[in-house]
Parts: C-alpha cells; sequence; structure tokens
C-alpha cells in the first residue's frame, strides 16, 4: 500500500485550488506557490500539513486564509514562530531568523553542551585511519549528521 497516495491526491487538490486563485508554483520549489497582483504579492510554502504564508498586503493574507479555510479543514495559528528548525522573532524592522535553539537542541542530543568550540573538528592535513575508537551510536551520529543538513 502506498501511503503517499492520500497525500499526493490531496496536494494535487490543494495546488489546483492555488492554481486556480493564480498562484503559480516557483520553479525553485514545488511546494512554494506564489501570486503576484497589482494589490501586492503573496507566498503560500507547504510543509507536510502545515502551510507558512506571507505576504506585502494583509488584507490578500486575510482573503486567502478565508478562501481557503472554506475549502478545506485548516486552523490558523497566527504568526510563524518556529519552523524547521528557524525561530522566527517579528520586530518594528521586519523578521529577524535564528538557529540558536536549534543549534542547542543538537548539542543537547549529542552531550556536546559543555564542549569547547573550536574553528574546525578535523586536524586540517590529518589522514583518516581504519583504527581507533568506533563511534557508540551510530543512529545517534547519522541523526546527527541528518540534522546538520
Amino acid at each position: 500500500m502506498d501511503l503517499n497516495k492520500p497525500f499526493c491526491a490531496w496536494f494535487q487538490r490543494f495546488s489546483s485550488f492555488l492554481l486556480h486563485l493564480g498562484f503559480l508554483i516557483s520553479k525553485a520549489d514545488s511546494f512554494l506557490f506564489v501570486h503576484h497582483s497589482a494589490a501586492g504579492m503573496v507566498y503560500l510554502l507547504l510543509y507536510v500539513d502545515d502551510i507558512v504564508l506571507t505576504g506585502s498586503n494583509p488584507s490578500l493574507i486575510k482573503t486567502l486564509i478565508t478562501r481557503l479555510s472554506n475549502k478545506f479543514t485548516m486552523k490558523d495559528l497566527g504568526s510563524l514562530h518556529y519552523f524547521l528548525g528557524v525561530e522566527v522573532h517579528h520586530n518594528s524592522h521586519g523578521l529577524f531568523l535564528s538557529q540558536t535553539k536549534y543549534a542547542l537542541d543538537l548539542l543537547h542530543r549529542a552531550d556536546m553542551v559543555e564542549a569547547k568550540p573550536i574553528t574546525t573538528p578535523y586536524v586540517v592535513g590529518q589522514h583518516n585511519s581504519t583504527e581507533g575508537k568506533l563511534f557508540s551510536d551510530p543512529t545517534l551520529f547519522r541523526s546527527l549528521g541528518g540534522a546538520l543538513q
């Protein structure tokens, strides 16, 4: 059984609705939808079951939220604060994006919060060796490597 089929059907319905409203699919990311008009710009990013919505005109955004809510079951979570490891802080100049919390969470997972910082974790000019102590938890090592990507 392909578990992606329900998502694909939902995504097809969702993207068709946005295209009908005049959105275009970004060439950079097929889950990013862009709408440009004389009234302003709106960007909608879909990630699994989350939607990040921003734009230059608050009334356009509000209208889009209303139209989406009428067509799909949705819950407006308000202003964006944290998404995919990025903290979002709103201020009078715009947005400040930070990954401090994400980095600290990784340091906690790796049990390296108390480690001293260095410019590079690899000694330049030293060759890899097959000798030495193996990493005690390869699954943790792989998950940390994946999280850093």
